[in-house]
């Protein structure tokens, strides 16, 4: 399994699944960040918190706790 924390600057991958319960899965839903949506790391800080993605033609940083719970595939 494959999480958004684990994916290289530069690469764009397609969200498998949601991980998490209530209040913070329902924070990334309304985010943008669902089941198919296409996600583009743009930037991983020095020591890998945030990261800044690009999703639905915003610019987004999650924290590393909140990018392991997004399952994705190349």
């Amino acid at each position: 399994m494959e999480t958004l924390r684990d994916v290289k600057c530069g690469a764009s991958v397609k969200v498998v699944k949601l991980h998490g319960e209530g209040a913070v899965k329902r924070r990334i839903m309304d985010m943008g960040i669902t089941r198919g949506t296409q996600v583009y790391v743009r930037k991983v800080a020095p020591l890998g918190d945030p990261v800044e993605v690009t999703v639905r033609g915003y610019e987004l940083s999650l924290r590393k706790e909140d990018a392991q719970m997004i399952e994705v595939e190349s």
